[in-house]
């Protein structure tokens, strides 16, 4: 069969179709039997990419799709970077590269900002002679407050030395948004950030006085996101953040004459949110059932209390180091059982203290017969076994990594599939997470596009995830600025005061993509390590008022979107892309260090080459190709109806904000 197409263009195909060899339907990568030729051609190009799908963007979009389940947000280099080298390859590169840890680049950081705050105190003291001044001349008009003496500078300058507090949780916020803003092991950093809200610490609590333990809680999820579950499980059981946390530092046996018992925090949470979960579970996730029907428990009250004893005797492994040598530490030379946070080391893990733990015998677990006068350490190495072999933890996990990954109701055959991974990654290896991660990711579930029409799939973006998107899309400028004073005496006619801010060049500048996090966690109720409990920012199985719940469908995401939420988002992203006068992606609350404005030309060049040029590159990288009709109409009559005077540059920002507060964004499919 011969068949001829002529365009408008004068461009001018045949094709000669074998009907011997011919399929039911003409398409991408359906071509095999077919020659095309052309009447002309030009940039060399080839005249079977009409018919062979390589002119299309579908590959470019679905790895977007891809990258959006896998990092903090991607430019299109990376995007056509991963359609030639294919996802696996890509997984495997990313979980070959070394991890970029916390905990020294916040010291780092934190001594940067200590350098800076004698100028710091030049700000402080002019406010200080301002409101002087102005208490003066409220008791008598024309008043002048007598000046500071040299001894009285020196001592508020000693005060306010003094008085520096951190590093803090806000210093922890601004290392985290640097990493996932710059660093390239984007899929370790992603993964991470999941797990963090899985076993949950968070810096609403003592802990956000003491970034280190911050920092080194997070670098255990980032050294473990590729290896075993196992020895995640033992560190987060030993370290610091998480003792502190859910109680099991300093958690004494129990002392009757004293009215001490064990702990029971710890005990709870690791069995009901990091490894089994309340009830028994088939390999699927589905619920198993007893003869009348009941769903069955996999502990009671009874096997808390014997957990509990479990974990006793855990404590400080070492002095902080920094506080010892600047003396704050000095009625003691080492560690002891009892030592608080402020004093002990945040990043060593916890010791036993054998004397303080509970060595009696324990029974619990349907059949965990824990011996008596075993050493502590042993105690909990058992039980953690036992967790780590029990036939649930496979679903529980896995069921709880899809949704934070990829879609809120994963269905049992996907769970089943992830869960027989981690029970045995193909070489007997049993909470290889490595393979876990690869098996989530490259499922027919995840990577499918039949399944993207089903209602049950897909996921309400994460807010953080929303924020770092546009932040890793956007050309960034970065900039200093700062204030100076001057005195020519400590008066305050004696002050000079000079407001400097200024362009630095990106290629000679160490850039600080510092976000403090507290608008996030404010207005969007979500930053890392800040949820409100251990249950994180939303329950697994949260049901949102509406069509899920009526389908039995789960969302959890929802939880933290109301009518508060809802509104301050929408404000949150006009200030990234709309608003012309306070045009910001993120603040520091740092003087002296850089900060960012994004730049958003490269859309504006788009928009004055071609409309459509620009909603096709925005739906690759913001909607994924699943930008609808409807909001590819909006966007045209939106610009269709703008007056004349409005500038492209505000046309193709504004666009941008069309597109980030539609469901085509927010809702991942």
């Amino acid at each position: 069969m011969k068949i001829v197409l002529q365009n408008i263009c004068c461009f001018a195909m045949i094709m000669f179709w074998q009907t011997a060899n011919a399929q039911n339907y003409l398409g991408a990568g359906n071509y095999a039997s077919i020659t095309v030729s052309s009447s002309s051609s030009s940039n060399n190009t080839d005249p079977e990419n009409t018919i062979n799908g390589k002119g299309m963007d579908a590959k470019l979009m679905e790895a977007s799709r891809f990258l959006s389940q896998t990092t903090f947000g991607s430019r299109i280099n990376e995007v056509e970077r991963l359609v030639e080298m294919g996802y696996e390859a890509w997984i495997d590169e990313q979980m070959n590269m070394p991890a970029n840890f916390l905990t020294e680049e916040m010291w780092n950081n934190w001594d940067r900002i200590l350098a800076v705050y004698p100028e710091k105190f030049h700000k402080y003291l002019a406010e200080l002679l301002y409101y002087r001044q102005m208490s003066a001349t409220q008791l008598k008009p024309d008043s002048i407050a007598p000046p500071l003496s040299a001894e009285m500078v020196q001592e508020e300058r000693d005060d306010f030395l003094d008085d520096t507090f951190g590093p803090s949780g806000l210093h922890f916020n601004n290392i985290w948004w640097h990493n996932v803003m710059t660093k390239e092991d984007q899929l370790r950093q992603r993964v991470a950030y999941a797990l963090s809200q899985i076993f949950v610490v968070s810096s609403n609590s003592d802990l956000g006085d003491e970034a280190e333990s911050l920092t080194a809680y997070y670098d255990i999820l980032l050294s473990h996101s590729f290896g075993n579950f196992r020895d995640l499980l033992e560190e987060i059981t030993l370290s610091p953040a998480m003792g502190f946390y859910l109680s099991h530092l300093n958690n004494s046996k129990e002392i009757p004459e004293e009215n001490i018992h064990p702990d029971e925090n710890y005990a709870r949470e690791i069995m009901q949110l990091f490894t089994i979960g309340l009830f028994e579970l088939n390999l699927d996730g589905t619920r198993i059932k007893d003869s009348n029907g009941n769903d069955i428990p996999t502990y009671n009250n009874a096997d808390i209390k014997e957990l509990a004893r479990i974990f006793t005797g855990l404590g400080p492994g070492e002095l902080d180091q920094r506080m010892y040598d600047a003396g704050d530490i000095y009625w003691t030379d080492e560690a002891y059982f009892g030592l608080d946070l402020y004093a002990m080391s945040k990043e060593d893990p916890m010791i036993m203290y054998q004397e303080w733990h509970d060595t009696g015998s324990k029974e619990l677990l349907n059949g965990l017969s824990v011996p008596a006068g075993q050493l502590g350490l042993d105690d909990i190495a058992m039980t953690l076994d036992y967790l780590f072999n029990h036939p649930n933890i496979g679903p529980f996990f896995s069921r709880r990594l899809i949704q934070r990954l990829v879609k809120s109701n994963p269905s049992p055959e996907y769970i089943e599939r992830v869960s027989t991974i981690f029970n045995n990654n193909g070489n007997g290896e049993r909470g290889d997470l490595a393979a876990v991660i690869k098996a989530i990711l490259l499922d027919p579930e995840a990577r499918g596009c039949e399944s993207l029409l089903s209602f049950e799939n897909g996921k309400l973006s994460e807010p953080l995830i929303r924020h770092s998107f546009i932040s890793k899309m956007a050309d960034l400028m970065p900039y200093v600025y700062y204030e100076t004073y001057s005195f020519t005496s400590y008066d305050s006619a004696g002050v000079v005061y000079d407001l400097v801010e200024e362009y630095v060049d990106p290629s000679t500048t160490t850039i600080d993509y510092w976000n403090n996090g507290y608008e996030d966690a404010q207005s969007l109720k979500q930053y890392a390590l800040m949820s409100p409990t251990v249950f994180n920012f939303y329950l697994p199985d949260h049901q949102p008022v509406g069509e899920l719940t009526s389908n039995d469908l789960y969302g959890p995401e929802y939880k933290i979107l109301d009518s508060s939420t809802a509104i301050n988002y929408l404000n949150s992203v006009y200030n990234y892309v709309g608003n012309p006068w306070w045009n910001n992606l993120w603040w520091n609350w740092e003087d002296y260090f850089t900060q960012v404005y994004p730049n958003y030309d490269r859309y504006t060049k788009l928009m004055e080459d071609d409309l459509e040029k620009l909603i096709q590159q925005l739906d690759i990288e913001f909607t994924k190709g699943q930008m609808t009709d409807d909001l590819r109409d909006n966007i045209r009559n939106f610009v269709d109806e703008s007056p004349e005077w409005v500038e492209d540059e505000f046309l193709a920002k504004y666009i941008i904000y069309l597109i980030m507060i539609s469901p085509d964004y927010t809702i991942e499919k």
